[in-house]
Formats: C-alpha cells, structure tokens, sequence
C-alpha cells in the first residue's frame, strides 16, 4: 500500500500543469522576458522613495505571470537587485527581507502552482482561481508598496531615478508586453474552452518558445538545454514532495484528523468570519514548519468541507490559504524563500527577521482584509466565468 499510494498519487492529469508551468518560465527566464521586466518596473516605480526596493515588489508582481514560483523569484531578484541595493545604502536585513517577502506575490497571481494544486485536490475551478489571484496580486502590491514606502521614509532611503515620462513608460511597457499578454491569454483560454488547465501548461510552453525564437530571438540550443536541465531539477523535487504526501495524507485520513479538526473549530464558532480567522493562524503556525506544497496537499482536502459547511466560497478560501501557505515560506525557522535569499544576500538570518516584521505583518493584514471582504477576490471571477 505505501508503494502504491505514492504512485497513485502522481497518476492525476491536471498535475501535469506543473512540470509544463515550470517548463515555460524557465524557458521565459532565457529569453530575456526577465530583464526586460525589470527595466519596465525601474521606469515606473524607480522615482519613488527607496526606489529599487519598490522595484523589487512590482517586479515580483510581473514575475507572477511568467515563473508561477515564489522561491524561483526571490532568488533571481536577490542576484540581480541584491548586490545593487547594497552599493546603494540598503542594509542586509532590510535588502534580504523586501527582496523575499513581495515574492510571495508570484504565488498568487497566474499561473499559480500552489492554484493548481488547490483547484486539483480540492476539485476548484482553476480558472476561477486564476481569475481571482490577479485583483488580490494587485492588493498585496499596493499594501507592500505602502509598507516599503514608510519603511524607507523611516530609514531615510531616497529614489534610485527620476520620475519617467510618459514616452520611457510606454517604450518599456511595449517591449514588455508578452509577458503581460500571457496571463490574459492565459484565463481566456481556460474561459472559452479553448483549453484545460493542464493544456494550458502545454500552450504556455509553446508561447515561451515562440517569444524566445520569433520575437526576442534570445533563445539558444545552449540556453534550452540549460533550461531543460533547471526543468527536470525543479520537477523532480516537486513530484517526489507531492508522492510522498499521499502517504501521509491516507495516514491523516485514516485517523480521522480531519474530522477532529473541523469538530474543535466549529465547536468554538460556525461564524465564516471567525472559522477563516481560526484557520488563519493554524496555517501561519503550520507553514513555520512544514513545506507549502506539502501543506497544500494535506490540509486542502481536510479544510474544505469544513470552510463550504459554514457557506464560504472555495474560491475565495482558495485564496486566503495560498496567503497564508505562502508566507511560510518567508518565516522561520524553516522558510526555503528566506534561506535561499539570505544565502545569496550573505545576511545573517537574524538581521533579516527583523527587518521582515513590517512586512510580514502586511501580509497578514491583507488576508484578513480578504476574509471580511471576499467581493475583492470574487468579483473578477464572478465577472468572466459567471457565478
């Protein structure tokens, strides 16, 4: 049986979504999409106060469309912006945590693999998902602008350029345009039936070839290689974490954890508000020590019966749990985005936990924002998909 519930549970076809989503945005990363987006978010938010620290957050928000990884995110901002930022006056802690914790924002919007898997177990649209990540995406990177803004007023960290004009901004908004294309095509797609989520990775793949060949002609043999290479990797890691969960979720299952969970929740109170608050702080506790796919993977299908029994939408918990997962990534003691970055950034981790108070506490002001009000999360997907 342990043999066959680890294979059984690679055996899913809308999982095949995620080795083709990886696939795509490492092929984006070679085509030189990446640069390209970061010179986008230079021109518009480079004038601001601690300007290349609000690069960092808008440039997460346009990796969401492209990489679909918050880790493969953090670590690529903290190579290319890391060492800029330090030359320029930032502190470690304060450069390691705004390069990390915004990436979570790439976790959100699509292609989202912490979605797909949500929307796979839970048996969720995955289109509606998708849709309702862009409007929160753009919430979280207007709340950690905010919160970068006041920082740096704070420390006393100034513009890193001038103010853009209009013809800077439409020049790089052109050359990157792509990658903002993607996402759109993307729903639509899913929308009008041209294709499935799992087609969608495979249509993904084909446009990242297509850009890298046809239009940026950045796109080597040496470089696809190389991305094959990085693919098979990040795959490998994935799908062995999600074989070894159908272990440990039958073990869940068969001592009726779940059950005991919802029975200890709803008996305190069956108030939405007050359940999502709950689950909330089990999955903040939960993501400091166990890794977000995982989690994802175990606790969906305990979850969401009990969210759906007290009639909150599993769009919108959908969303309110990849906030949270995500954020564990970025905390300890066992944050992977957090290690990864302080690693490069050479920053002692100590440092960056206290530089990442106000920005974690952001996040978490957000979610809570979204559980009082779902019609942020909900309305797009209600507006292209029908309620």
């Amino acid at each position: 049986m342990t043999v066959q519930l680890a294979i059984s549970q690679t055996q899913n076809f809308p999982l095949l979504a995620i080795p083709l989503f990886i696939f795509s945005a490492n092929l984006m990363n070679e085509t030189g999409l990446t640069q390209r987006l970061i010179n986008l978010a230079s021109v518009l938010t480079g004038h601001m106060r601690g300007g290349l620290a609000q690069v960092s957050v808008v440039l997460s928000a346009m990796m969401g469309g492209v990489s679909g990884s918050a880790i493969a995110d953090a670590a690529m901002e903290a190579r290319i912006l890391g060492p800029d930022m330090v030359k320029d006056g930032y502190s470690k802690g304060f450069t390691a945590s705004v390069l990390t914790i915004p990436s979570n924002i790439t976790a959100i919007i699509p292609p989202s693999i912490g979605l797909i898997l949500y929307g796979t177990i839970g048996e969720v649209s995955i289109g509606r998902l998708f849709a309702a990540g862009l409007p929160v995406g753009l919430f979280m990177v207007l709340a950690l602008m905010a919160a970068v803004s006041l920082s740096s007023k704070q420390k006393g960290y100034q513009p890193k350029r001038r103010r853009a004009t209009f013809k800077e901004i439409v020049t790089a908004f052109i050359d990157s345009i792509w990658a903002f294309l993607f996402p759109v095509l993307l729903i639509g797609g899913i929308r009008f039936g041209f294709f499935t989520p799992a087609e969608a990775g495979a249509f993904a793949a084909v446009y990242a070839i297509s850009i890298g060949i046809l239009f940026y002609r950045e796109l080597t043999w040496e470089k696809f290689k190389h991305t094959l290479f990085l693919t098979v990797v990040d795959i490998g890691a994935i799908m062995f974490i999600i074989a070894m969960s159908g272990i440990f979720g039958y073990g869940l299952a068969y001592e009726q954890l779940g059950d005991i969970l919802a029975e200890a929740m709803l008996g305190i109170s069956e108030n939405p508000h007050v359940v999502l608050l709950m689950i909330l702080g089990f999955l903040l506790v939960m993501g400091m020590f166990i890794e977000s796919v995982v989690i994802i993977l175990l606790f969906t299908a305990i979850l969401l019966p009990m969210i759906e029994q007290v009639g909150v939408d599993p769009v919108h918990f959908g969303l309110v749990m990849m906030l949270m997962v995500t954020l564990g990534l970025v905390t300890p003691p066992v944050g992977v985005s957090m290690y990864t970055v302080c690693s490069i950034m050479e920053c002692p981790i100590e440092k960056y936990v206290k530089a990442s108070i106000p920005f974690i506490a952001t996040i978490i002001l957000v979610d809570i924002v979204i559980i009082f009000f779902p019609t942020l999360c909900l309305f797009l997907p209600n507006l292209i998909f029908g309620k």
